[in-house]
């Protein structure tokens, strides 16, 4: 028989954790997740933009941490659950790049507004959906504890996310268009 990818058990608005507990789609632990997951699909969908193979490489091996990261999330806190580690070196990775990055790039002056090309875009709506799945895995580790290095991966992603649209941008000769306040 083949595996059937629906199984009707969450039809009445709950899911399971990895550990057998059924919760709420609704609960903040399940929105938290999910945003990851979005955000890993949006990571993909950049991915395929880039021809630039070491970020190929880089954002696929940010995908895979993702997936951990959201196996730490999806796992009942209740039970003593193996997981695949999140290290301090994915961090570092993350902060290796950015300086990599950096030394190329224009000093910053002023906020950046997003666009420019596909790219760059997509760039900046991943670096938006990060943010969010950081402010929810917040609310959820205010509720109950979850490790602390799953929120600092998560925004140290974000800033490698907005390094890496201004390397992009500077790659594809993109101007970077800088928000000037209206004046009134």
């Amino acid at each position: 028989m083949a595996f059937k990818i629906y199984t009707k058990t969450g039809d009445q608005g709950q899911t399971g954790l990895f550990g057998g507990s059924r919760v709420s789609k609704g609960a903040v632990r399940i929105d938290a997740y999910g945003t990851v997951d979005e955000l890993n699909s949006f990571l993909g969908l950049l991915r395929d933009q880039l021809a630039d193979q070491h970020m190929r490489t880089t954002l696929r091996d940010i995908q895979d941490r993702l997936f951990t990261l959201g196996a730490h999330l999806a796992s009942d806190p209740s039970k003593q659950m193996q997981v695949p580690d999140l290290l301090e070196a994915d961090i570092d990775l993350l902060e290796r790049e950015m300086d990599r990055m950096d030394e190329g790039l224009p000093t910053l002056r002023n906020f950046l507004l997003p666009g420019g090309h596909p790219a760059v875009s997509t760039c900046h709506v991943a670096r938006c959906v990060c943010r969010r799945a950081e402010r929810l895995v917040v609310v959820l580790h205010e509720q109950e504890p979850i490790e602390p290095i799953l929120i600092r991966y998560l925004n140290r992603l974000s800033d490698y996310l907005f390094v890496l649209s201004r390397q992009i941008a500077q790659d594809l000769g993109v101007e970077e268009v800088p928000w000037r306040p209206r004046q009134t």
